[in-house]
């Protein structure tokens, strides 16, 4: 049978954080009776996480969880997106493999694509932050703030919180435009947003539940400077028309 959804959760050196998330996960499809495939795809991971994840699904067919994996690091982007092409379901959810959006509010952003009411939806810390139960420390959580107005003023896009690792998707409107993706690294959810937004895909941003969890190999100063130079090339790629799909 078709799953209705598929979750992806990209991982990379997440063996000591990856196994109870996963069982969260599979629990949660089991009590709520959700229809879905769980695909962890390891991000060439030097550590366990390939055996974590094989033992949190142990026992269940690959039509219902299984872990795809490929040898060298090549970045959350690239996992993301080898994840959504290996997806069967015609709505697909990522999540950040720490699940520091709790996996129950995976409703919130499923309902309105099954609905017909939106194409992309993606989850948002800065809608609502009384939904934020952990904060981080108060410097990563405002550079958080300034990479949000950086993102807005190069890439044109009005939302509030771009990288909240909890994003889904119409597979039969998206997958198309996962052919002209070219950022594998810290800027791929603002280019997934661009190029949806590009082609008049219907984006929601929603507010979610979250918590920081301990572990992120996020740095406020080296990854600044990578998202603006990946920002200036999706300015670049659009100007280019890299975007553009061949039957357009």
């Amino acid at each position: 049978m078709k799953p209705d959804v598929s979750i992806i959760i990209p991982a990379y050196n997440e063996s000591e954080r990856l196994g109870d998330p996963l069982r969260l996960v599979l629990d949660h499809l089991k009590k709520s009776g959700t229809n879905a495939e769980v695909i962890v795809v390891d991000d060439g991971s030097s550590d366990d996480t390939v055996a974590v994840a094989e033992r949190a699904f142990e026992g269940l067919s690959a039509d219902t969880a299984r872990v795809v994996s490929y040898e060298k690091n090549r970045g959350k982007g690239f996992a993301v997106k080898t994840g959504l092409l290996d997806a069967k379901a015609d709505i697909a959810l990522f999540s950040d493999a720490d699940l520091s959006t709790p996996i129950e509010e995976m409703s919130k952003l499923v309902a309105p694509i099954r609905s017909g009411e939106f194409d992309v939806t993606f989850g948002s810390r800065a809608l609502d932050r009384s939904l934020i139960g952990t904060h981080q420390p108060w410097r990563r959580e405002q550079g958080g703030k300034v990479m949000n107005l950086i993102i807005r003023t190069l890439s044109g896009l009005p939302f509030a919180d771009t990288q909240c690792g909890f994003k889904a998707f119409n597979m039969v409107k998206f997958r198309p435009l996962l052919d002209v993706m070219a950022i594998d690294r810290f800027g791929f959810d603002v280019e997934f947003l661009f190029v949806a937004n590009h082609h008049k895909l219907r984006l929601a941003e929603i507010p979610v539940r979250w918590n920081d969890v301990a572990g992120s190999k996020v740095s406020v100063v080296r990854d600044t400077r990578r998202m603006i130079s990946e920002l200036m090339q999706i300015r670049r790629n659009a100007k280019s028309g890299l975007y553009e799909l061949n039957a357009e």
